[in-house]
């Protein structure tokens, strides 16, 4: 477990003043890092140097060693087994978009949902939805997103210090909806270190394909003993710039019908806003503190041009740890968080469906003295939410959903060529699950459906000298059915279908090898990996090869064929139905970053791809939304005050698909970035982000609305960012 050193930080007076006289246009921090090599210490990019002629702005502030997700130990990101990815400080800021989803997408294995511009889940490795386990600091964030594509998840990434990236199987920590992958995002609303002064960032932009107006201020004082936090941000955008029709020419085609809506995507404009505030009690081995965070958000669905979705989520948080404690328990770390979740959708301004989730989720952990020469946690995590859906879109009953698991992580170094060459790792988790069902009307009678998922695995990571390294981990891993796999029964407009749940589902079982090797020199870096996930009863959502009215007929007739039952007058839905079927998911991914040129400034170069296959093993066919081959380059220069960064990415066809699911059309991204640090007293930096420098149509193959929407097109955002 990660130790927190006590050590305040004294600012000067008159540097204070002159920050907060600008607060409103300051950002993010300095430090950065991005990939799956060490999370190391970097001075700021943007820090005044020699040739600037001035002083320095007075000692940096030494933050904690970075803490990531997939290991409770709190290693560094290159000793860890499995894959991770790390974005905090500046590398975070250049990549900072509206969601979650397109933030992340990009880092190889990991693409996105893409529901039109407000509504973007992960998607690592061709896995989604619930199997992708969303955390706010350590917690898991009680929302709807993933009920359904176009439910936003309730985290803005304006205000998030770092994204931690689990690729693959991390549910012997988080669960069985982190068989997929893990990503965790961190807010520091809670302090963990004590500070002597005030400290602060923000940011302001404006511009883009949405024409965004942005803005975040993020403010910490303290008095070596008590620190407190308070954080602000708005978010505001109009309907996506877009090149070309919204309807692509192969939906088009296959319809029928004249492409409309040509240069922007109706009904995708948002506004968001949101804040907290927190607090902690700083000693000498550990903290202990509470935070209130507030999330509103309000954005049209691209796919129903007259619906709108209004979110709201409050969040209580408490955290504290202590280390140090003796040679039995070493350390322990406690967490819980409240989430008092809601959102409505909107029909013509009046409310169409109000969807509800409300919830409690905690976790204990204890790291033990060492046994020998073996370290590891022990941990008790519990859940307990309560979700409702209420009107015409309630595909879903109300239910509850209850859960609390034990788990274990021990790692052990194995001295070889004279040296600790070898590191071991397992652990197991076992875990009880009661997902209860209210019924009612078409859901039919209550019903109880009771699962003990069990979780385990096994790693080893070799270092071969100085710079080469390799690692392999071995997992088995199973997840109880969500509620809506279970209970569904009813129109899903988001996704255009009548969805059957299947109350009679086990556990999804999956077993998985992954392996890195990996390669560090300098500033010099490069890793490759590949993966093989095999599903005995993967539970997907597959068309029935029947159609159902909104009110439940069964193969209603149309004998116009014009989509409406004849007798009732109700739109007619193709049905779907959640079923297991066995699959196997296989991948590489690799990615690179090497220094070039060093002369005047620094120019570095960035490699990364990615590539993923997903079959059904019973029929061979290709399982839906698989992102296809994917393969970038990019390059950075910094020299003084001045940085530039060019990212161009290359996405393949995707003619390998499903039933009922159209091919996907390759495009080439070219991105660039601008950024110029000002002469000030403290780092403020102004930037320049262009994106789809070619103009071209971006269709995203994981994405449901990807024949009806597309992102946006050749655009500028412009800004401002600063510290201090």
């Amino acid at each position: 477990m990660m130790k927190h050193p006590y050590t305040p930080v004294t600012l000067s007076p008159a540097r204070t003043s002159i920050a907060l006289a600008v607060s409103l246009a300051l950002a993010s921090p300095g430090l950065f890092y991005a990939g799956s090599v060490a999370a190391e210490e970097i001075k700021p990019s943007t820090k005044p140097t020699a040739q600037d002629k001035k002083p320095a702005p007075g000692p940096a502030i030494q933050l904690a060693p970075v803490a990531v997700t997939a290991n409770p130990l709190g290693v560094d990101s290159d000793e860890m087994v499995v894959p991770v990815a790390v974005l905090n400080g500046r590398e975070l800021s250049l990549k900072r978009e509206s969601t979650l989803g397109e933030t992340l997408d990009g880092i190889p294995g990991v693409s996105a949902s893409s529901f039109g511009p407000n509504a973007s889940r992960p998607v690592i490795r061709g896995l989604d939805g619930d199997r992708i386990r969303i955390l706010q600091n350590g917690l898991g964030v009680l929302d709807a997103s993933s009920l359904s594509f176009d439910h936003a998840v309730a985290v803005d990434p304006i205000i998030i210090e770092q994204i931690d990236v689990v690729r693959g199987p991390a549910a012997l920590l988080y669960g069985g909806s982190a068989m997929g992958g893990v990503v965790n995002a961190i807010d520091h609303r809670i302090p963990k270190q004590a500070i002597d002064g005030v400290t602060g960032r923000g940011e302001v932009s404006a511009g883009g394909a949405d024409s965004r107006r942005n803005a975040a201020v993020v403010l910490d004082a303290g008095n070596g003993l008590f620190t407190i936090h308070a954080d602000a941000y708005t978010r505001k955008t109009d309907d996506l710039d877009i090149p070309g029709f919204a309807v692509s020419s192969r939906k088009s085609r296959a319809d029928g019908t004249v492409r409309e809506n040509r240069g922007k995507l109706v009904n995708s404009d948002a506004q968001a806003d949101g804040g907290a505030i927190g607090g902690s009690l700083n000693f000498e081995n550990g903290y202990a503190g509470m935070s209130f965070s507030t999330f509103n958000n309000e954005y049209g669905t691209v796919a129903e041009p007259g619906v709108r979705i209004v979110q709201k989520s409050d969040r209580w948080d408490a955290a504290t740890e202590f280390t140090d404690l003796g040679t039995v328990i070493k350390g322990i770390k406690l967490k819980l968080a409240h989430t008092d979740y809601q959102h409505q959708e909107l029909e013509d301004g009046a409310v169409g469906t109000t969807f509800a989730n409300k919830g409690v989720e905690g976790s204990l952990e204890a790291t033990h003295g060492n046994i020998g020469r073996m370290t590891g946690v022990i941990g008790y995590q519990v859940q307990n939410s309560r979700f409702s859906a209420l009107g015409d879109e309630a595909f879903v009953p109300s239910n509850t959903t209850k859960s609390q698991a034990l788990y274990l992580y021990e790692e052990l170094p194995i001295n070889l060529l004279n040296r600790d060459a070898l590191k071991l790792s397992f652990g197991a988790r076992t875990e009880v699950v009661n997902v209860d069902s209210a019924g009612g009307g078409r859901f039919g009678p209550a019903d109880e459906n009771r699962f003990r998922p069990n979780s385990y695995s096994a790693g080893a990571l070799f270092a071969i000298d100085q710079q080469w390294s390799v690692s392999s981990n071995l997992s088995h891993n199973e997840r109880a059915p969500s509620y809506f796999e279970l209970y569904a029964n009813g129109p899903h407009l988001a996704t255009g279908q009548f969805e059957l749940g299947d109350g009679e589902l086990n556990k999804e079982v999956a077993n998985g090898i992954d392996a890195q090797l990996r390669w560090k020199s300098g500033n010099n870096s490069f890793s490759v990996g590949t993966y093989y996930t095999r599903f005995r009863n993967f539970i997907s959502l597959a068309n029935s090869g029947n159609n159902r009215g909104l009110d439940g007929e069964l193969n209603p007739v149309d004998a116009d064929n014009d989509g409406v039952a004849d007798g009732s007058g109700e739109e007619i839905l193709p049905e779907a139905s959640f079923l297991a079927v066995p699959a196997v998911f296989r991948g590489v991914e690799a990615e690179g970053k090497f220094r070039i040129y060093e002369q005047a400034g620094a120019l570095d170069m960035r490699l990364r791809g990615d590539y993923v296959r997903a079959t059904n093993r019973d029929t061979g066919e290709a399982l839906p939304r698989i992102a296809p081959l994917r393969v970038g380059v990019g390059f950075d220069y910094t020299l003084n005050r001045f940085g530039a960064r060019v990212d161009l990415l290359r996405a393949f066809n995707q003619g390998r698909t499903a039933d009922n699911e159209l091919a996907t059309d390759g495009y080439t991204r070219l991105d660039a970035t601008l950024t110029y640090r000002l002469p000030t007293s403290f780092t403020l930096e102004a930037f320049a982000k262009a994106r789809n420098l070619l103009d071209d149509e971006i269709r995203e193959h994981t994405s449901f609305l990807k024949d009806i929407s597309m992102s946006g097109g050749r655009a500028v955002v412009f800004g401002l960012r600063g510290e201090f």
